[in-house]
């Protein structure tokens, strides 16, 4: 656990220069078969790419608010830490996108995303990040816009720990407030370098944000995201958990 680390965007900078290969985020898509593992190094390639397109091709500036339309995915994961790399404020399951400054969305929240009048973004959340078949009419697709983008990002402005980074239902955060509240959750849950945690929560929540991706951040940990996990027999399950080694 990193102790100086001030914000999302710091812990992942110290995860990076402490143990690059080690697997961050794992994700099952139970209805598909798919499972996608980012190792830190992997992960943070793919923040980069996306603060550079927020910051860049859509002109997000510290303190706008992106209304995140997104189920507990490897994708949400990025697009969440992209937005402490840049400042932005990030709204989890936002009921009111017409009030974002941008948006991003799944397949599954187009028609609600269209109520923000800003940029928007669609993630077709496909297999292999692959992009959609069409581009909604109106957003960006994110698969084909992210390639090109740049492998290394660097702020107009260092994020600041002050600035809200998070709002989620019943939780609103300051970016130094969102580190010390995953330290304090890590640390309830036991959790340490090195080990690896399941979660089954979607990231509509502090609990499903806190257990899916900022308590294993913080304590320099790995999470399993399973969010069908249902769709398994109990001993499917616990050979999921024997299989990746969860603690």
């Amino acid at each position: 656990m990193n102790p100086t680390a001030a914000t999302p965007a710091a812990l992942l900078d110290a995860a990076l220069a402490t143990d690059p290969a080690r697997p961050l985020v794992t994700y099952y898509d139970d209805t598909t078969g798919e499972r996608v593992e980012l190792s830190v190094a992997t992960l943070a390639n793919w923040v980069a790419k996306t603060a550079n397109l927020l910051q860049g091709d859509l002109a997000a500036e510290p303190g706008d608010r992106l209304a995140l339309l997104l189920p507990a995915h490897w994708q949400t994961a990025v697009w969440l830490l992209a937005c402490a790399a840049t400042g932005v404020t990030a709204v989890p399951a936002d009921p009111d996108p017409a009030a974002a400054d941008l948006v991003v969305s799944g397949p599954d929240a187009l028609e609600q995303a269209r109520a923000c009048t800003g940029e928007r973004v669609a993630l077709s959340l496909r297999p292999l990040g692959a992009r959609f078949p069409q581009t909604p009419e109106g957003f960006l697709d994110y698969a084909v816009e992210v390639p090109g983008q740049g492998d290394r990002f660097q702020p107009y402005a260092p994020a600041d720990p002050d600035a809200p980074a998070l709002e989620a239902p019943g939780a609103r955060f300051t970016a130094a407030e969102l580190v010390a509240r995953a330290r304090a959750d890590a640390e309830s849950r036991a959790l340490a370098p090195g080990s690896r945690t399941l979660s089954t929560l979607g990231y509509d929540t502090w609990e499903g944000l806190s257990a899916g991706l900022y308590a294993p951040l913080a304590a320099g940990a790995g999470v399993v995201l399973c969010p069908h996990l249902d769709r398994l027999t109990p001993e499917q399950q616990e050979k999921r958990r024997a299989d990746e080694r969860v603690s």
